[in-house]
């Protein structure tokens, strides 16, 4: 028998491929677990490739460590098809490891599978030597050799299996059980060598005819397997850390999203539940309630005056105010309710209970925290709050429904006088939805034109002649026919509405003045009423030119009326811009004198040129009573202020006659001509 022998350096090359090819096989495992789709099947393919390149290097090197006495050469064809046997085999090993579970059955098989595979690229690998005789194999070690490549792949399989997630110390893990597997790997190899016996008159069929030489077969195994091991690492070890920052930039955004959506749901000041979390959370209770027939209770809290603390010292104090109040209403609720903030000094409490006076106990004791003074700023401040009260079932069995009633009963509570708690009632919804309802057909009234101008005639005392007229406004219903201006006025007033109103009503008292006097009717003015709003409002200047311009009416023929507690609210800001006004021409009415607390250092300084004597004086007035005596003064300081007195609300010929006696300059009212459309007007004074 021939005799070989081992060169030391080789075989420990071999050994640091073997455990290489382990180790990349390991990473590569990891890789197509973390991967999907296209990028697992590219991981699969590519770790295939390095790990049959590796493992085939391994013989390959130890075949290269191996020497006879005689000339080796090795087949191309064979040692190709031996490469092949292991890449298919490495690929079927990453394919196994890539499951989402090993069970010890397919364990099993695999590693039977596998072992056959690489225990036959090693005997394909001997045969590419085309030994003449042929090897002559040991049984024993034959079947050794086998059971090695068997165990060594089932070890490979479950250390892959474990080890392919990332982790912490996962790293130092693999290097480890690369080690093992290499040590498995290179055993199976020399096992195999050991079952090979060489004849002595042995040849080497692949060294005589045109195979490989060792020297070539070692520089093309050394070059093409130390690339293809370390590409294979390199990218993987770039794609770990792009992953892990990709990892990074997820845990990023996840936590960004988490920020997202924690702002979305509380409010930004108190970080209570906002509006979207209330509703929420009150859905899930309707349902819960009425699953199992539970109850609970909507507490609507407004805190009374805010609005004048934030005016008084500031939004950074009434912040803090909110804080504090937040504070003092969340501490005395369960852990089970909820308390949330709506936007302003509007929180709402959604709590269970097991019957009303549980939830009056909870609104008194809520009231009662409020009501402590709140140490911010420059001092203590004084709140107090008003809490509507909704319970489910009785008040609503939806959550709008619960909201909306809560509400109502907060505002109830509020003209109850404030400080106090309402339980709801129906009657106190109907009042609101039938605000609602006229507000809403309001906003449409205006483009529908249902709006119109009654006038009144300004009579010079006692009887005539004209003066002028009074401008007033009514509203056309659809449905309810025709609607005073008490009930919609204040409405436009809190919608805001009344700024368009108001310019229609001043373009349509021009145009209208304008076709009389083309007409040839001599209607000396025409007055109309600006709200507090309009009055403050910034385009008010431009609305009275533009109107005045558009319909070709002198200044002068247009009379604002404003009643004296709009004009005492800001006495400096009102004089500002009465001044403004009276310098545009329009003459200046202070309306329902009397009633207010007017200044007579303001009174003198204001722009006016009428003083408008309120109806409460002159429906009651008689010859010698106290309002003849409040009359007289009135009409004495207009005379003194040189200014004309006007009296509206004149229903009688005693009226009539008592304020001519009394020096009034001019008179309005019913008695004297009610309110009536243009057409109607105008056939009065033809």
């Amino acid at each position: 028998m021939l005799i070989g022998s081992y060169q030391p350096a080789l075989v420990a090359t071999s050994y640091i491929v073997a455990a290489l090819a382990a180790y990349v096989a390991l990473d590569m495992a990891g890789r197509i677990d973390a991967s999907r789709g296209w990028a697992a099947r590219g991981w699969l393919l590519g770790g295939a490739i390095a790990m049959g390149v590796g493992i085939w290097s391994m013989h390959f090197i130890g075949m290269l460590a191996f020497r006879l006495p005689i000339p080796l050469g090795y087949d191309l064809a064979i040692t190709l098809y031996s490469l092949l046997i292991a890449i298919a085999s490495a690929g079927y090993a990453l394919w196994v490891v890539s499951g989402p579970s090993l069970p010890p059955r397919r364990l099993i098989v695999a590693a039977i599978v596998l072992g056959a595979g690489i225990a036959a690229m090693h005997y394909v690998g001997m045969a590419a030597m085309r030994m003449l005789p042929g090897i002559d194999y040991h049984p024993g070690w034959f079947a050794a050799s086998i059971l090695i490549a068997m165990a060594s792949a089932g070890a490979a399989l479950w250390i892959a299996f474990r080890l392919r997630s990332d982790g912490k110390g996962v790293f130092r893990r693999r290097v480890g059980a690369a080690l093992v597997m290499g040590f498995a790997i290179v055993g199976m190899h020399y096992t195999g060598m050991a079952a090979a016996r060489f004849p002595l008159d042995s040849i080497c069929g692949a060294a005589l005819a045109d195979g490989i030489p060792q020297h070539w077969l070692a520089s093309l195994v050394g070059t093409t397997t130390f690339a293809i091991l370390a590409m294979a690492l390199l990218v993987a070890i770039l794609d770990r850390r792009l992953q892990e920052r990709t990892s990074l930039l997820t845990s990023s955004l996840q936590k960004a999203n988490q920020e997202l959506t924690y702002l979305a749901l509380h409010d930004n000041l108190t970080k209570l539940p906002n509006r979207l979390l209330l509703e929420d959370r009150l859905e899930h209770a309707v349902r819960r309630a009425g699953r199992g027939g539970g109850r609970f209770a909507l507490l609507f809290v407004d805190l009374d005056g805010f609005k004048a603390v934030n005016d008084a010292y500031g939004h950074p104090i009434g912040d803090k105010l909110l804080l504090q109040v937040a504070t003092r209403l969340a501490d005395h609720l369960r852990a089970g309710d909820t308390l949330a903030r709506l936007g302003g000094d509007e929180f709402v409490v959604l709590a269970d209970i097991e019957s009303a006076s549980d939830a009056a106990a909870l609104a008194e004791k809520l009231l009662q925290q409020v009501a402590r003074p709140v140490e911010v700023g420059p001092g203590e401040i004084d709140i107090t709050a008003s809490i509507g009260v909704a319970l489910f079932g009785t008040d609503g069995t939806t959550a709008r429904e619960l909201l909306a009633n809560a509400d109502a009963a907060m505002y109830s509570a509020k003209d109850q006088g404030r400080n106090a708690y309402c339980l709801f009632e129906p009657s106190m919804n109907r009042g609101a939805h039938e605000e609602l309802a006229l507000t809403q057909d309001l906003r449409r009234a205006l483009a529908n034109q249902e709006f119109s101008l009654h006038y009144q005639p300004k009579l010079r005392a006692p009887a005539g002649p004209l003066m002028g007229v009074e401008a007033l406004l009514r509203w056309h219903h659809p449905e309810q026919g025709m609607v005073m201006p008490d009930r919609f006025i204040p409405l436009a007033e809190k919608t805001g509405l009344i700024l368009e109103i108001g310019r229609w009503v001043i373009n349509e008292a021009c145009r209208q003045l304008a076709q009389w006097r083309a007409q040839g009717m001599e209607v000396p003015s025409v007055s109309v009423n600006l709200s507090a709003t309009q009055f403050r409002s910034p385009g008010l200047f431009g609305k009275i030119r533009d109107a005045l311009e558009a319909n070709g009416v002198p200044a002068s023929s247009l009379v604002l009326e404003i009643t004296e507690s709009t004009a005492m609210h800001d006495p400096d800001a009102s004089l500002a811009i009465l001044q403004r006004l009276s310098e545009l021409g329009v003459g200046i009415s202070i309306d329902d004198f009397g009633t207010g607390y007017s200044s007579l250092l303001y009174l003198k300084r204001l722009p006016a040129s009428e003083l408008k004597i309120d109806r409460g004086f002159v429906r009651d007035l008689v010859a010698g009573g106290e309002d003849a005596a409040i009359v007289s003064a009135i009409i004495a300081l207009g005379r003194t202020l040189n200014l004309a007195v006007i009296a509206e609300g004149v229903e009688t010929a005693a009226q009539q006659d008592l304020l001519t006696e009394l020096g009034c300059t001019s008179l309005q009212g019913f008695h004297l001509g009610r309110p009536c459309p243009a057409t109607e007007f105008a056939a009065r004074l033809a």
